[in-house]
Parts: structure tokens; sequence; C-alpha cells
């Protein structure tokens, strides 16, 4: 059976360099990196050059690098910490924002009896930054904006050096979940007015289990996780040297070929929406994500012209055929409740369609679009 894997906005390929290297790293540093001796000195010397490399390339300072498990404790950790440590009384967000987020929010929303407001969603899923400014203007207290950069579902880009100025014209913090952006975008975080981010590292052909923590220097958050001074005693735990060592190659790696891998999967995206066009009539376009000046590159989100009846056999039909695609975010997989974000901004009768994100990476091939597309037509044929 012929398989197709467009489901990179869940999680990458790793690419080979980063298994080799790390499969040297677990059979030639296995010290403890908080060990004094030799060979915890040579398994922290590869954490810290992994810490400088990275922050070279978002041209922040090492110390403003702290390593995590994903883009999940990365979130908690900021918000938690601005919440419990830096004053912080309200948060404003947006419906659309992962479940790393809104579930976050709602939980300090429940335990420290915090603000929490949501800014308006257009037609097409975009942020009203007119609303934000709003909702900004009108405060009293501390607040945080925790806004992602690339939704994970639409594709949708915001425009961070605009919320970010906004933001620090009204004293407001602002966290950006980066998870969908960094590893696919150049971003200079010294020049982009933002204070916490988070990044994940499977997310550019990196290993799963790993990301980091932007966090401003002075910034004054604390630990999530306590009981060692690991990671400048932001984050207690004997530190993953080989996850983190694949994180590094696998940045170096996406930047050392950034304009040349987002030229070809841009155009992988330009032509499976040709095809798309001309063999699904009826077929809609979620979000901006046709207008690549505002969505990212990487995927498409599609709604097609079914009724619900036969809708709940397409992604089996599709998974039979050896096609991976996604109804919507990876981590919400089991749930019926369907698309928290179409939901924010699609029509009822929209809704009862089925929508479908296609993901795409340098890995990907016209002809495995091709595929995908007779397998689509076929289905709405038949």
């Amino acid at each position: 059976m012929r398989k197709v894997y467009l489901d990179s906005a869940a999680t990458t390929q790793i690419r080979d360099e980063v298994i080799d290297r790390m499969t040297t790293t677990m059979k030639d540093f296995y010290g403890n990196p908080s060990s004094i001796h030799s060979y915890g000195r040579s398994s922290k010397s590869l954490i810290e050059n992994a810490r400088k490399t990275i922050a070279n390339i978002l041209n922040v300072t090492a110390a403003e690098i702290i390593f995590t498990s994903g883009g999940t404790e990365a979130d908690n950790l900021a918000l938690n910490s601005a919440v419990r440590d830096l004053g912080v009384k309200r948060i404003i967000t947006s419906k659309i924002e992962h479940h790393a987020v809104l579930y976050t929010v709602d939980q300090l929303k429940e335990s420290y009896e915090i603000e929490v407001e949501y800014v308006n969603i257009d037609a097409k899923g975009n942020v009203d930054l007119v609303h934000l400014e709003e909702l900004l203007a009108n405060t009293e207290v501390k607040t945080l904006v925790s806004l992602m950069h690339v939704n994970n579902e639409i594709g949708n880009l915001l425009d961070v050096q605009k919320v970010g100025t906004l933001c620090k014209d009204h004293k407001a913090l602002f966290h950006c979940d980066a998870v969908q952006s960094i590893g696919h975008y150049n971003i200079d975080l010294k020049e982009t007015p933002i204070d916490f981010t988070a990044v994940s590292a499977h997310k550019f052909h990196g290993p799963k289990g790993v990301g980091f923590a932007f966090i401003r220097k002075n910034s004054g958050l604390k630990p999530l996780i306590f009981g060692g001074e690991q990671e400048r005693g932001q984050r207690a735990g004997t530190e993953s040297v080989h996850n983190i060592v694949g994180l590094e190659e696998a940045f170096k790696l996406a930047y050392a070929n950034l304009e040349e891998e987002q030229a070809y999967v841009s155009s992988l995206k330009t032509y499976f929406i040709e095809q798309l066009e001309e063999n699904i009539p009826g077929v809609k376009f979620n979000g901006n994500c046709k207008d690549f000046s505002r969505s990212t590159y990487t995927l498409v989100n599609i709604c097609l012209p079914i009724p619900p009846e036969k809708a709940l056999m397409l992604l089996f039909q599709l998974d039979l055929k050896g096609i991976a695609c996604s109804k919507g975010s990876a981590c919400q997989s089991g749930s019926d409740k369907g698309s928290h974000v179409l939901s924010a901004f699609l029509s009822e009768e929209d809704m009862r369609k089925p929508s479908l994100r296609f993901s795409f990476s340098r890995f990907n091939t016209k002809e495995e679009l091709d595929y995908v597309i007779s397998v689509l037509k076929e289905f709405m044929e038949g």
C-alpha cells in the first residue's frame, strides 16, 4: 500500500543527520551533566554549546534559552509563573489558541481568580487587533497577552511585531506560542517585543520530548519544576543530553536550509491548492490558508462539500489508502467535540461538513499530492 505523510503540523520526520548525532551522543556522552568529573563536564559542554547555537540564530543571549520537554511545558512555565510570581491579574488571549494555553489559562483562572478576556476573531480566523488595543487600553491591573504566531490548525499568521508593540505601549507582557513558526521563519527575538515564547523540536525535523522556552532576561520568572539547579535554576531535572543535541542539530539544519526549503514546500502548497480547485468542486479553504502573505507555507485546511453521514468515513478511508492528515490538532485525537479553532469562526453549515488539515515538509513530493487528490476525487464521486 502506498503511504503518504501529510501531517507535519502534528509532528515531522526526523532528519537522518539528527538521528546520527543523537545516536553518537547517547553512545559517547553518557555522563550526568551535573557531575563535576570529565564525563559530566563533556555532557554539560554539549548542552551549553546547543544553547549558544540556538541563541545566536535567534539573536538573544544564551541565558534566555531554557530547555524543556517541549512547547506545552514552555507555555505552562511562562503562564503559571507570570500569574504566580510576576503579579499578572489579567490574561488576554483568543479562543483559537492551542489547548496548552487555553487549558492552562482556565486552571489559572480557577486557582488564582484572575480575569480572562478573549480578543475577537474575524470571519477568516484572524485576531482583531483593534479589539486587542481596546482591551489593553481598558485596564488598571497587570496584564499578559497570550497569542500564537502561527495557528496550528488553519495556519493564520499573527503580526507579532504589531502585537508586541501594542503590549509594550500598554505595559503588558506578551507570551507568544511559536511552536509552528520557529524553525520555519527567521525571527529576531532581540528586535521582536516578545517576553516569552515556546518552541518544540519535533515541529522542524527534530526529536519529540524536547523544546525550549525563550524568557526575556530580567523578567523575574521562577521555576515550574523544582528539585535541582539545572537550567540556571529555571527547570529542575537531569537534562536529556541526546535530545538537546538533536534539537540543536535540527535547528541548525532548519536555518541553514531555510530559504531553499521554504521555496520547495511553498511550491507543494501552491500545487496542492491548484489541484484541489481543479478537481474538487465546492472545496473551501478555511482561514487565510490560500494567502501566503497571511498564512504559513506549511499547511492548508479545507472544508469539503460532503454530507455529515458520509463525512464520518472520510478520515478512515484516507487512512486505508495510506494517507496521513488531520481533522485538527493531534493533541485532540480521540475527541468528538470538533475543532475549537474552526468553531470560533465557521458557520454552523460548514461546521457540519468535514474539514481536513494537510501539512507539508521537505520530504513530500508532487507525485504524493497527485495521489491524495485522486483518492479525494474518488471518494467525492463515490
